[in-house]
């Protein structure tokens, strides 16, 4: 599936074709804290099939609670998350953050990780009084 993105400004964009069976949601606490939300949800691509289309993100390298070095890219203006790559160059995947890509709607997840660390309300908020606008 070809996609295309961009961060909340607009600054970086990008365009990638991916597998949109390889969605996945994780709930470790690194993921809580860089996306400041109870989990993050990305897509995963292949280095070769990802194309920055605007401005250059800026970089941040972690090491994460599994002990792999993750390399965070994000936008030096609005600071929106766009996606990570292994520290390890020879590691092709990566991995788009859903929020950003325009096609979000039509992806779904198909895998967890790391549930140990899953926010206990997150696994069923449909009984939430919601509406449809502020």
């Amino acid at each position: 599936m070809h996609i295309d993105g961009q961060c909340h400004c607009g600054y970086v964009r990008y365009e990638a074709d991916i597998d949109p069976t390889q969605v996945s949601i994780c709930h470790c606490t690194d993921c809580q804290s860089l996306t400041a939300s109870a989990y993050r949800v990305t897509v995963a691509a292949t280095r070769d099939r990802f194309t920055l289309r605007g401005n250059a993100p800026k970089a941040y390298t972690k090491i994460g609670d599994s002990g792999a070095v993750s390399v965070q890219y994000f936008c030096p203006k609005c600071g929106s998350p766009i996606y990570r790559a292994s520290g390890d160059a020879s590691d092709a995947r990566i991995g788009i953050r859903i929020g950003t890509i325009r096609q979000r709607r039509k992806l779904m997840p198909s895998r967890q990780f790391w549930l140990r660390s899953a926010l206990p309300f997150v696994h069923d908020i449909r009984a939430l009084p919601g509406k449809d606008g502020d």
